[in-house]
């Protein structure tokens, strides 16, 4: 029984023994290599099983004992630290009913250990189905409910608007009544571009962006009022014909007499609203006061305000020369069949930016980061290309870098600081210190992961986590070092007046201008500010940054290499950033095609698409009615193509720009 799930999970008895040269004495049996199990070899033994030969010389017979001998008990003689021999009676735990009996504990960190045994299979008994067979001997119109639950959203409302109409007059009112709810329920998931998803999908292969749309379209049908909502940039990750749905199922929640607080860049959202709120002026310490605030047509024309240009069009959105694309070679790829692809071949120009679009689930990821990306890492480390890519054209490629929005660092000792390098030549700067010199202190002393330089109590980390019994862990500064991370020894040497804990406390802007006669800091400092990242603080720790920033600090950490020849890929850039951050992007993305670099960049943004040398539309919808290229060139080209999903959004957008 799979429990609903449609798959069971099968131990593996081959990763059991993953080395069947050794012996059970010498722990071929992996399960049992902890405290409590240590002891099975010797239990074995008593079985029959040779516990000194390679487990592959073991007959089947004892081979099947280790794997599902019986739970008995047997008296063993085990010795003990001081030497002395004491004799117990032991239960045996054969190897899968070790895997099995520890997986079936509550702890979440040993089923994650033990993963490694256990393979997944489709249910034997309801064939990935998910019911029981009595489920599915009820049929509605000839199909059992896993059939219809494999329809996709579209399909399902075309299937619910039909049906009454073909069934038998007693039952027609209701089914009338009960198609009519259906399709209630379908509208606003459909309304949000949700079309290609099917009932049966499992919830955790969602994206972000499709289960914030879910939720979304629950919140609409549960008809409430008088409730404050807050959508967090729920245009995350939409195409814009997409965030046409978000803005219609916002106006919605609105007029069903609920408050509705965004927080968004989108400019389409943005000028939908009643009322506008802007902070600012900067980011980080530059920011958090309200700038301007007022209907959508008030902050057009205030001066002060940094989105008014951008909300009325003074904002010209091509920042950029435009390159032809035919004039340096082109990257070609095919793709037999993936997904909702089949027999695709798309080609992007070399030393260019080009952007691939196209609405939500139209092929775009199965394109570029399930196809172009592993087909292109295979071809540079000599091995065959994936199986459903027939063709790849890659000549003058000659390295991939994939920048996507991950966390980068898994603790608070990864700092924007040591992600980028600059804290490496600043340790120098103090070690060459007087002080420093006199007391014979190395760079290394100056860090804040070596008990040297580290404040003893948190260990370097500036905070404490304390355990709260039945609460989650409290995290708190740290009361010796306030945050700083050194030990007072470490603070009492200084260099131009600050200690290297003030160095962490100083933005990257700020900190640009302090060592900006120190070339080997400056010149790291200069590629974060590139990036629009001047705002963050050196010591902060990288895994609270967005994934916007860790992005564009991954840029930031490229754009010091040589770039000649290397294929840059970007999976939507453009996420958390306001338009004015996007000219920022853009300038950065110049400066890697001015160092010979390829770009090719998956995002819905318009302003990104608008400064593209070549713009690639998928569609032209999604699941099954996309997985084809229906159109490709300069953004202009594109913008006037009546099939692309893409070109009417493009169109309206360029021409809502005016000179100033």
């Amino acid at each position: 029984m799979c429990h609903g799930l449609g798959t069971r999970d099968e131990v593996d008895e081959d990763s059991l023994v993953p080395d069947p040269a050794k012996t059970l004495a010498e722990g071929a049996v992996l399960p049992w290599n902890s405290a409590g199990r240590s002891y099975m070899p010797q239990v074995a033994a008593e079985m029959g099983v040779r516990i000194d030969v390679p487990y592959a010389e073991l007959s089947e017979r004892e081979k099947d004992i280790v794997l599902h001998g019986p739970a008995e008990q047997h008296e063993v003689t085990l010795p003990s630290r001081k030497g002395r021999a004491f004799t117990l009676n032991m239960t045996y735990e054969n190897a899968v009913a070790a895997v099995t009996q520890a997986g079936s504990s509550g702890s979440e960190t040993t089923r994650s250990r033990l993963s490694r045994f256990f393979t997944t299979h489709t249910c034997p008994a309801c064939h990935g189905t998910r019911y029981r067979p009595e489920a599915l001997a009820s049929h509605l119109d000839g199909r059992d409910i896993a059939e219809v639950t494999s329809d996709d959203l579209e399909t399902l409302d075309a299937v619910a608007a039909d049906l009454p109409g073909r069934l038998p007059e007693p039952v027609r009112a209701l089914a009338e009544r009960l198609s009519g709810e259906l399709r209630d329920a379908l509208q606003p998931l459909r309304a949000l571009g949700l079309d290609y998803l099917t009932l049966d999908r499992a919830g955790g292969s969602l994206s972000t962006g499709e289960r914030q749309r879910v939720q979304l379209a629950r919140t609409v049908r549960e008809r409430s009022t008088g409730l404050l909502y807050v959508l967090d940039e729920p245009s995350v990750g939409l195409h814009p014909a997409n965030v046409e749905g978000v803005r219609a199922l916002v106006g919605v929640l609105a007029d069903n007499g609920n408050s509705v607080v965004v927080v968004d860049h989108d400019v389409d959202l943005l000028r939908a609203a009643d009322h506008l709120i802007e902070m600012g002026p900067g980011a980080g310490r530059l920011g958090g006061t309200v700038t301007a605030q007022g209907t959508p047509a008030q902050l057009a024309d205030d001066p002060a305000s940094v989105t008014g240009p951008f909300l009325s069009g003074k904002a010209d959105p091509v920042v950029r020369a435009r390159r032809p694309d035919e004039d340096d070679g082109v990257l070609s790829v095919t793709v037999s069949r993936l997904y909702n692809l089949c027999d695709v071949t798309a080609r992007f120009p070399l030393r260019r930016l080009t952007l691939v679009t196209g609405v939500s689930g139209s092929g775009k990821t199965a394109l570029v980061l399930d196809s172009l990306v592993p087909a292109l890492r295979r071809r540079l480390a000599g091995r065959p290309l994936p199986a459903h890519v027939d063709r790849l054209e890659a000549e003058g490629v000659t390295r991939l870098v994939e920048i996507d929005a991950t966390p980068i660092g898994k603790n608070a000792r990864s700092t924007p600081a040591t992600y980028s390098g600059v804290l490496d030549p600043v340790r120098q700067l103090f070690a060459a210190a007087p002080e420093a010199a006199r007391r014979g202190w190395k760079p290394g002393h100056f860090s804040y992961n070596t008990k040297d330089g580290q404040c003893h109590r948190c260990e370097g980390l500036g905070e404490l986590s304390l355990d709260i019994q039945y609460l989650p862990d409290l995290t708190i500064r740290c009361p010796d070092c306030d945050g700083g991370r050194y030990n007072p020894q470490t603070l009492g040497v200084r260099v131009d007046g600050r200690t290297i804990a003030d160095v962490l406390r100083l933005t990257v802007d700020e900190a640009a201008e302090a060592f900006a006669d120190r070339p080997a800091v400056a010149t790291r400092l200069t590629a974060l500010q590139a990036v629009g990242l001047g705002y963050l603080t050196l010591g902060e720790p990288t895994p609270a940054l967005s994934g916007g920033e860790a992005q564009r600090l991954r840029l930031a950490e490229a754009l010091r290499t040589d770039q000649e020849g290397a294929l840059f890929v970007f999976d939507e850039p453009s996420i958390g950033l306001h338009p004015r951050d996007v000219r920022t992007l853009l300038h950065a993305l110049d400066g890697l095609l001015a160092a010979g670099a390829t770009v090719l960049v998956i995002d819905h943004d318009l302003d990104l698409v608008a400064n593209a040398d070549r713009v690639v539309d998928l569609g032209p919808g999604a699941g099954p009615h996309g997985g084809r290229i229906v159109a490709s060139g300069p953004p202009d080209a594109v913008a006037a193509d009546p099939v692309s999903p893409t070109g009417g959004f493009l169109a309206r957008h360029l021409r809502r720009a005016r000179p100033g």
